[in-house]
């Protein structure tokens, strides 16, 4: 039901390149060009610019992306209705996530769901870029992705936690057991920048909180890399506590002297269109996280 001519145009428009969509679609290459020809065919329409080593999106392209957006959205919700109509017990859940809350909270989360809906499948897609995981929520990619900004996409979203960010240095820094992480050092001292697809991370609101810019020695683009940096003596770094539960390296972990924090949510596209099985991994992950933190206040 789902069409296939939407899922070959978006993944080439996402992705800038034939060979790529058909890697992530499991198609041949010759299979997505064909595709996008029919669209393109039965639009009347010019989609992209082929060029070599790569493909770019026509002003015509650009003006109907975000209406296939939406039509392709409606036509996977309908296929998962539809599944759901003739076997209400099944269906599947794709579920979006970046790491922390991969690592710290989806396992736990997943075997209460499977406990209470044994035959409803899950699948975890991991992605650390907040836009991206936007995006795949948007255009139904994922059924539901745990966010920190669903306002950008203008998603429905369920708050579930307010996670404090923190100054994390090398254990013998010699403000390692002051009681928080001094103003102007977080302007001064070097620091490790947690960046994806060079675009800055959500820890950045901390020093907007704090009122200065950091001094940026390095930037990379995994929270293990920084805490390995950070531990090595190569600068302080910021990074939410829900990652900091269970680290890999020695480190020092502190609050800054005005403290910051992420909210985390869980986001649909709609709450009217999201599958009873999206629904219901909502509300058992509301559940859970209550059970986690049974004396935070969430708004």
């Amino acid at each position: 039901m789902a069409n296939q001519k939407y899922d070959a145009f978006l993944t080439v428009a996402r992705l800038g390149s034939f060979k790529a969509a058909a890697e992530e679609l499991g198609y041949t290459q010759a299979g997505i060009s064909y595709l996008v020809n029919a669209l393109e065919k039965e639009l009347g329409l010019t989609l992209f610019v082929r060029e070599y080593g790569g493909v770019h999106l026509t002003g015509e392209g650009r003006e109907v992306l975000g209406l296939v957006q939406a039509i392709n959205a409606d036509e996977h919700a309908l296929a998962t209705r539809v599944r759901e109509l003739n076997d209400l017990e099944g269906g599947l859940v794709r579920v979006g996530s970046f790491t922390s809350v991969a690592i710290e909270w989806f396992p736990g989360i997943a075997k209460a769901f499977l406990d209470r809906y044994p035959k409803i499948d899950l699948k975890l897609l991991c992605v650390d870029d907040e836009e991206e995981l936007l995006d795949a929520a948007w255009e139904g990619r994922a059924d539901c992705a745990f966010s920190v900004a669903p306002q950008k996409r203008n998603l429905d979203a369920v708050p579930l936690h307010t996670d404090p960010l923190l100054v994390v240095l090398p254990p013998d820094h010699p403000l390692a057991d002051a009681p928080v992480f001094p103003t102007e050092a977080l302007a001064s001292e070097p620091y490790i920048q947690l960046q994806g697809n060079a675009r800055p991370s959500e820890m950045e609101a901390l020093f907007e909180a704090n009122g200065v810019t950091p001094s940026v020695r390095f930037t990379v683009d995994s929270d293990y890399a920084v805490m390995s940096m950070v531990s090595a003596g190569l600068g302080f770094s910021v990074l939410p506590s829900l990652i900091l539960r269970r680290t890999l390296f020695p480190l020092a972990v502190l609050p800054a002297e005005r403290e910051c924090a992420r909210e985390i949510s869980l986001a649909v596209r709609s709450q009217d269109t999201a599958s009873a099985a999206t629904r219901a991994f909502a509300e058992v992950t509301r559940q859970w996280v209550a059970e986690q933190y049974p004396a935070a206040q969430v708004r």
